[in-house]
């Protein structure tokens, strides 16, 4: 009998099984099978960080850079000074891949689009339940910086369709509406309150607009809302050359969506995007366009994978 020497193929499969692995290290097995599921496996991951009140400021480095420094006496709960440890809880989205696979957007309240120059989320917990929103005395934060120039500082709500969308803050303790210039690699400012804190400005502000109407005939289940609380399909325009993540999501007629009315730019380019995830089926379609007046696309969905997904929505940081 031919002896086989199974060495060699041994040492062929455990290469092609790290060169797998070196090639899709950012690609997340999450098997997800529905969006709220995919954005909170797949999107950015939630950071918990413990400090102790003390008489000295208290400074956190999140993950992807960003520092926040907790001034003395600037946490409270029910009006009252908070002591002892806290649990600090944050989320960063500082690409847009982290935007859209987190299910969320950059959207200015008005539906105008913006380009982010990251955003994050923070809540602080005492003895497991959140402290005032409003701060005693605010929060300073310093934000990676990936241009020179001047960003403005924006607030994140819920809107009524439970999306979410940005709004100039509050004008209260350092929270409101301003701009900041970048210096040494960072967006530094001050922040009043806890929550959605964005450094964004708005997109290709002097174009004409129009509004865009995208159909998705083969929509296999509803429009997503909010980080997929509810829905199965999302839809993004994304901008060529600028970190933006605009979510159409406005009802325009039967497996069809609408950017607000009037604010999309005229002449810019970019990629229309859609993907959705219904029992643990994956679909994905994309489009790339020029803006043009009164536009009407169509998206129809492939079913693909879960891999694939992921993989088109992270080339969107180079796009």
């Amino acid at each position: 009998m031919k002896k086989i020497n199974l060495i060699p193929a041994l040492i062929l499969t455990v290469a092609l099984v790290f060169t797998a692995c070196k090639k899709d290290k950012n690609i997340v097995v999450s098997k997800a099978k529905n969006a709220k599921e995919f954005a909170e496996k797949l999107g950015p991951q939630k950071q918990t960080v413990s400090m102790t009140i003390s008489t000295a400021p208290q400074t956190i480095t999140l993950k992807g850079g960003t520092k926040i420094t907790f001034p003395v006496g600037s946490l409270t709960k029910n009006g009252l000074p908070v002591t002892g440890e806290v649990t600090v809880v944050a989320y960063e989205m500082l690409k847009r891949s982290a935007v859209i696979l987190g299910g969320t957007n950059t959207n200015h309240i008005s539906g105008a689009p913006l380009v982010s120059d990251g955003f994050i989320f923070i809540d602080v917990k005492a003895n497991g339940e959140s402290v005032d929103k409003n701060l005693a005395i605010p929060v300073k934060v310093r934000i990676p910086a990936e241009r020179e120039g001047v960003t403005q500082l924006w607030e994140g709500v819920q809107n009524d369709q439970q999306q979410m969308a940005w709004q100039a803050p509050k004008p209260a303790n350092g929270a409101g509406q301003r701009e900041v210039q970048s210096t040494q690699g960072e967006f530094a400012f001050d922040f009043g309150m806890l929550g959605w804190i964005n450094c964004d400005v708005f997109w290709s502000y002097s174009n004409p607009k129009t509004t865009m109407s995208v159909e998705i005939p083969n929509n296999p289940g509803t429009f997503a809302t909010f980080r997929g609380f509810s829905g199965e399909t999302f839809v993004f325009f994304c901008a060529k050359g600028s970190n933006v993540a605009a979510q159409l999501y406005t009802p325009d007629g039967t497996s069809k969506v609408k950017s607000y009315d009037n604010v999309m730019p005229v002449g810019e380019e970019g990629r229309l995007i859609a993907f959705s995830i219904k029992d643990g089926k994956y679909y994905f379609a994309k489009k790339d366009i020029t803006i043009t007046a009164n536009q009407n696309e169509s998206l129809v969905l492939v079913e693909t994978t879960e891999a694939n997904v992921q993989t088109e929505i992270n080339n969107l940081d180079n796009f």
